[in-house]
């Protein structure tokens, strides 16, 4: 009886090694795939030109990458369920790594819409069960970290970008650049696979429970895509058109205008890395709802602003105002109903996936009738609709002492 304190004090002191090395773990999948992806996103001009297609053809075939991405998603699911959303993301991120080379090796507009479905495959089933994995490592800290998971994929890309700029000015052909990629890639998976969570986060209920818990949680599972879809629909609106905005605005010139993109891509990242304290402060109710506020700012700023200066800020508040609040939303999905993290995951990202595929085409087709800026009202709508819902973000935290056997 003399060694039960001692022992448990060592049992806690691994289980606090485990937790650190399932944090690391996840940081890496997380700056993992926004490499490989921001690799892959350098070199699209490269591509395009390899295999003779026109532009119409690639946005055809870049729809082809979601399709695949949503199919990964949901296929990934059942996977999660039987070796554990770590297991499955080491797996998808190995895949993920290994498909990266795909597109470098296409001549031919269909091979390269074959490679784009199997990339996009992988990186959905990575995206969901990363993000399944980071809830359950958030649970056993018992505070918020996951918008610092999702800070990670923005430091991903911007390495990949990076990379993949060098590669370019060195003259080495797509195909090396990714193949060199897909190599880090594995390396990084493979080193940190021995930490995730190995086990499945969550043990089944009774059948009965499992259709009650399911008819109960139905609609805040829809409600939470349901802000995901927006949220997501306004970044891929500053993705792709921030730059032409201000171009088309301001008359400025192409590089002036990159500074927008620059400015919202940066405050999204610091944003992030940030997003965790507040939340631990406040709750990720209050973080929604007054990113959501600063965002809507940022916006009206940019719709009435004639000033370059003032329409940078407008950008930069917007990407603050947006950067912490979808790792809220995904907290409060993973945590809904103890038989279904990874269905209910699954479900809210692939509603936020279409939102960010299909932001920038509705926004392209509202612009064939009224200005681009005008347009931006969409966003808009989206931040202060969102801002509105933000109660849905409540979730219920489980105790730490419930996952220890899944990091052992």
């Amino acid at each position: 009886m003399s060694n039960s304190p001692t022992k448990t004090v060592t049992k806690r002191a691994e289980v606090s090694e485990s937790l650190r090395r399932a944090r690391v773990a996840t940081f890496a999948l997380f700056g993992t795939c926004g490499f490989l992806f921001g690799m892959w996103v350098v070199h699209i001009p490269a591509i395009e030109a390899q295999t003779g297609i026109s532009h119409a053809t690639l946005g055809t075939l870049l729809l082809m990458l979601g399709a695949g991405a949503i199919c990964g998603m949901q296929l990934s699911v059942p996977l999660a369920h039987r070796v554990g959303s770590g297991r499955t993301a080491i797996i998808a991120g190995v895949v993920l790594s290994i498909t990266t080379a795909g597109p470098g090796l296409a001549t031919e507009g269909w091979q390269l819409g074959l490679a784009l479905v199997v990339f996009g495959f992988a990186t959905g089933a990575l995206d969901v069960s990363m993000n399944s994995q980071a809830v359950e490592v958030e649970r056993c800290y018992r505070r918020p970290i996951m918008a610092a998971f999702h800070a990670l994929f923005s430091v991903g890309g911007v390495a990949g970008a990076l990379l993949g700029a060098a590669t370019l000015a060195a003259g080495w052909s797509p195909l090396t650049a990714l193949l060199l990629a897909g190599g880090i890639g594995i390396v990084a998976v493979t080193a940190i696979s021995r930490w995730v969570v190995r086990g499945p986060g969550r043990r089944p209920d009774k059948s009965a429970t499992r259709k009650k818990a399911k008819g109960r949680l139905s609609t805040r599972v829809l409600l939470l895509g349901g802000i995901a879809f927006a949220l997501m629909l306004s970044e891929g609106v500053a993705n792709d058109w921030s730059a032409l905005q201000v171009k088309e605005h301001l008359g400025t010139s192409e590089s002036v205008a990159a500074l927008a993109f620059g400015a919202f891509s940066v405050m999204m990242t610091v944003g992030r890395f940030t997003a965790d304290r507040v939340s631990g402060a406040f709750g990720p109710v209050a973080v929604i709802r007054y990113g959501m506020l600063i965002a809507a700012t940022g916006i009206l700023i940019i719709v009435t602003s004639g000033l370059l200066a003032l329409t940078i800020v407008g950008w930069a508040l917007f990407g603050l105002g947006l950067s912490g609040s979808l790792p809220q939303i995904f907290t409060a999905a993973g945590n809904l109903g103890s038989d279904s993290a990874g269905a209910n995951m699954s479900r809210v990202v692939t509603l936020g996936y279409v939102g960010f595929l299909s932001g920038p085409a509705v926004m392209g087709w509202i612009s064939q009738v009224i200005p681009l800026t005008t347009a931006m009202a969409v966003p808009l709508v989206c931040t202060l609709i969102v801002a509105a819902c933000a109660g849905a973000a409540r979730s219920t935290t489980a105790t730490v002492d419930q996952y220890h056997s899944a990091l052992s």
